[in-house]
């Protein structure tokens, strides 16, 4: 399972290099608080489908992945283990509530939701995040394309 993990982020990053490249701005980072929390939303499309299978998602031309995680923002960037509970709302105003699952692999925790879209449709995401007290709320923006 930890190479399903390896090659499922390795695909992430191969699709920033390839022709598609406009598709996705590459995984980034926010500091929110004690925590720096990774996010990337791409195509289902990108992920092989073995891969896919292993984590129950749905590969589809009309599907994203939103993969978040969450270190702490300490010399050790250690994973951490949160509630996420996320919409996504396109530019009318439409909202999807994103369904998230847990992915441990070693030390490495992961959270993978899947999310709807049509061609060039730009998606709104907050994410609520809460570990024990601390909440942060994490709000970006991605623009999908249709293969």
């Amino acid at each position: 399972m930890q190479r399903l993990i390896k090659l499922f982020f390795i695909t992430c990053l191969a699709f920033t290099f390839n022709a598609h490249s406009e598709q996705v701005s590459g995984a980034q980072y926010k500091e929110l608080g004690q925590w720096q929390v990774h996010y990337i939303a791409f195509p289902s499309t990108f992920v092989q489908p073995k891969i896919a299978q292993a984590y129950g998602l749905e590969r589809s031309g009309y599907k994203g992945i939103v993969n978040i995680s969450i270190l702490a923002n300490d010399t050790n960037n250690t994973a951490q283990k949160a509630v996420l509970k996320g919409t996504a709302k396109n530019l009318l105003g439409n909202k999807q509530t994103l369904n998230f699952k847990e992915v441990i692999e070693g030390d490495a925790i992961y959270y993978l939701a899947q999310v709807n879209y049509t061609n060039e449709e730009v998606l709104r995401f907050e994410i609520e995040i809460q570990q024990d007290s601390q909440f942060q709320k994490l709000q970006f923006q991605q623009k999908f394309y249709v293969d």
